[in-house]
């Protein structure tokens, strides 16, 4: 059975929390093959890419692949600026990049594709029973949060019921990082501009890739 293989370069190693978002995306739209993930690390590397151009061709040479999706966050940028800066990158390598690629980026940060699954949040926190209110954001808002990730880690502390001691031990970093691994569904980010960007896009690839 033939494999097809992806390739996430992030902006950092929280955002491996984006793969589960990616293997479903490309499930639901038509891939029928077997999905192998790969994230990028290039920390461990003796001499570090200077710049996203190198950044992307050590990922294609490390991290073979059928897909290669290039993450950044917007931020407070402009989403279609990030794309240029893909964009750009990638023209850079000229005939050196021979895959095909799709740039992945949410607004403001990628916490905000997690906080709308209240199931999810609770696993991760280690609380999954758990019945203090967590409060959620509307999702139609999450793309307008100044800061997701703070947001997120709130919320996950207040699930986990922690206190004293035991709330200034808890791990956030490292549940915030395993929220996505318990989402079963995301078509509830279909609402969300930048994941039909996303969608739009992998449609598109798959439309073609299927035809080869």
């Amino acid at each position: 059975m033939k494999f097809f293989r992806f390739t996430l370069l992030s902006d950092g190693s929280s955002d491996k929390a984006l793969i589960p978002h990616l293997v479903w995306l490309l499930k639901q739209n038509g891939l029928n093959s077997p999905v192998v993930s790969q994230w990028a690390d290039l920390s461990r590397l003796r001499e570090k890419p200077n710049n996203l151009t190198e950044r992307i061709e050590r990922s294609i040479e490390l991290y073979p692949c059928e897909l290669l999706f290039v993450h950044r966050d917007a931020e407070r940028e402009d989403p279609n600026n990030r794309r240029e800066e893909i964009v750009a990158a990638l023209v850079r390598l000229g005939k050196e990049l021979e895959i095909p690629y799709i740039c992945v980026i949410p607004v403001r940060m990628q916490e905000a594709w997690l906080l709308f699954d209240e199931s999810a949040i609770r696993r991760a926190s280690g609380n999954p029973n758990g019945r203090l209110r967590i409060n959620l954001p509307k999702l139609r808002n999450t793309e307008n949060l100044p800061d997701p990730k703070k947001t997120l880690y709130k919320i996950l502390r207040i699930a986990s019921e922690r206190t004293g001691r035991r709330l200034k031990q808890f791990p956030v970093h490292h549940s915030a990082g395993q929220v996505s691994q318990y989402i079963e569904d995301f078509s509830s980010l279909r609402n969300l501009s930048a994941f039909q960007k996303l969608e739009t896009d992998i449609k598109e690839f798959i439309s073609n890739y299927n035809q080869k």
